[in-house]
């Protein structure tokens, strides 16, 4: 059996409200995006994923979808998305759209109809309950359970016309879909053999491990200083899971041209994925995991914690050797729920930005597995300078501050600097194209301010600087298109303690390669155990002068290739 097209590729995710808009309302668009398909493809991409972009009344960005199969006018319609879809096949690339059925919009119309009366025919779409027994509906604690939301608050919403609760594991504005009933699924199948007569090649699907829940609905264990219990055991990679996609798979992909299907898994083990992603189950390609970017967060939500290599090599470490053999991984820094990389595990100085950038984008792209590339992290682009909560758009940044400051006793400040950090607007903030005004990201006003940076880091200024961010990403990916090593190679960690340097080996047949990376602003030797055997191997790439008897430069990279 010939090894599948996405173990080459390398996917470039768009967040469309963010990356380019052609009409001046200041909100990125689908023609903005056909404008720029040139950017992209000279990367070297194989996939692009679109965030969501059907009819929606935006309350968490798209994620709430009230028709998912028609365009949201803000982006554009059906005829201009048919444009996209040929333009970006026309240029050898895919695309897969964002698929968010573990729940819809409350102005849905299935939510409608199910919210319309207790014996609605669609009341059981949804996961309705009534109050506590001997409580008041509507008051408070009585909520079908202790659930939170996870952008604060209930998980229940009380609705006075039928006097029941709703599930929402969101907003109170994406009421969760009953997987349980196959109405539901059979709907959700239809509508995605729709996209895909359309002639889109996949879906990357948004919490789709939250789709199989505990039926009894549980009471959750509440945190020390808490206001709600957390749900997530009784509602994540639930009992039927692996059932629903694997009658997905048999429903929708089964007896089609390869597609790619990626599953965002928050809480996903490694013993999970190798089932969702092993082949002969026939569920799906590939899942995001969470847990190499919650290395830097604690017990406390508002406390700022440092990153622990050590720490970040032992979970990217599990993740090559548990899909070493069945399976296979993504592997990612940034996406629209991530503080920008650069920031976040690099050095975001005038100094070493451009040298970590490209540090952490070889790192990540020579381990095993199909890289993503968000928009901007080719760029270098870093996390904004939010003076206030006022300059924050994100729902879950609103709902963590107001609860943290009016009901659980925290600083604003405090919690303000917790956001500017690790807040999803950090990603959000517009894509910056060249040192015209708002980057020339619109010609009105952004949606989201645009990071004051622009003037300096820009797609206009990478492309004319072959030192650039952009240009060393064309080179790790052209790597990966030609050198089998980087998609089959075996996988070795070596120093695995090492306090500032991650370094390891990938070999195939006869050739093996180095990658040593330098987590660090100091110059820092590498003592390898095996390092005599690497005399005289190519230095294939590196982000600095080459070093002498491995010892780097702050932030240097290093790929060595030698042949056995």
């Amino acid at each position: 059996m010939d090894n599948p097209w996405w173990h080459r590729a390398v996917v470039y995710q768009i967040y469309p409200r963010s990356f380019a808009d052609a009409d001046g309302d200041g909100m990125g668009d689908l023609r903005g995006i056909i404008a720029r398909l040139d950017h992209i493809a000279a990367l070297g991409v194989d996939v692009i994923w679109l965030s969501p972009i059907c009819t929606s009344p935006q309350d968490d960005n798209g994620y709430d979808i009230s028709d998912y199969q028609d365009i949201d006018p803000l982006f554009g319609t059906l005829a201009d998305f048919d444009e996209l879809l040929a333009a970006v096949h026309d240029r050898g690339m895919r695309l897969v759209m964002d698929l968010v059925v573990n729940h819809s919009s409350d102005e849905h119309a299935w939510f409608q109809q199910s919210r319309a009366a207790l014996n609605s025919p669609k009341r059981d779409w949804y996961w309705w309950r009534p109050a506590r027994a001997g409580m008041e509906p509507g008051t408070p604690g009585a909520e079908p359970n202790n659930w939170g939301s996870v952008f604060g608050g209930s998980a229940w919403e009380y609705d006075p016309a039928t006097g029941e609760y709703y599930l929402h594991i969101f907003s109170r504005k994406q009421p969760d879909l009953n997987w349980e009933n196959s109405e539901v699924r059979e709907a959700v199948y239809a509508m995605m053999n729709w996209w895909l007569d359309r002639g889109v090649d996949g879906f990357r699907m948004d919490v789709i491990d939250h789709i199989s829940k505990d039926t009894s609905l549980p009471d959750g264990a509440v945190p020390q200083g808490s206001l709600y219990g957390v749900g997530a055991p009784h509602y994540m990679n639930g009992p039927r899971n692996h059932e629903f996609l694997h009658e997905m798979h048999e429903r929708v992909f089964a007896g089609r041209e390869p597609l790619l299907t990626v599953a965002e898994m928050p809480g996903v083990t490694i013993d999970e994925a190798i089932r969702y992603t092993d082949p002969a189950r026939r569920e799906v390609d590939m899942v995001f995991q969470f847990e190499h970017v919650f290395v830097d967060r604690g017990p406390d939500p508002w406390l700022l914690y440092p990153l622990r290599l050590p720490v970040l090599k032992g979970i990217l470490g599990r993740w090559q050797a548990g899909l070493a053999d069945v399976g296979w991984n993504s592997l990612y820094w940034n996406n629209h729920d991530q503080p920008r990389v650069v920031s976040r595990y690099g050095d975001d100085s005038p100094e070493f930005r451009v040298r970590s950038a490209k540090m952490l984008g070889a790192i990540l792209h020579l381990h095993r597995g199909t890289p993503y590339v968000y928009q901007g992290e080719e760029l270098g682009m870093t996390n904004a300078p939010f003076a206030s909560i006022a300059d924050f758009r994100d729902i879950e940044a609103l709902g963590h501050f107001a609860q943290a400051t009016e009901h659980e006793g925290h600083a604003p400040e405090d919690v303000l600097t917790v956001l500017r950090a690790r807040g999803r607007d950090n990603a959000r903030t517009p894509m910056q194209w060249d040192d015209s005004p708002q980057a020339g990201f619109t010609s009105g006003t952004p949606w989201l301010a645009v990071n004051p940076n622009y003037t300096d880091i820009n797609a206009a200024a990478a492309a004319a600087d072959p030192d650039s961010v952009y240009h060393f990403y064309r080179k790790l990916i052209a790597l990966r298109h030609e050198e089998p090593v980087v998609v089959y190679g075996d996988f070795t960690m070596l120093l695995p303690d090492h306090e500032q340097l991650y370094a390891f080996t990938r070999r195939h047949d006869d050739v093996e390669l180095l990658v040593i990376g330098n987590f660090s602003g100091e110059r820092v030797r590498a003592d390898l155990p095996s390092a005599e055997a690497w005399a005289g191997a190519e230095l294939v790439v590196s982000n600095a002068p080459a070093p002498t008897d491995f010892d780097l430069e702050p932030w240097q990279v290093v790929i060595y290739r030698r042949r056995a």
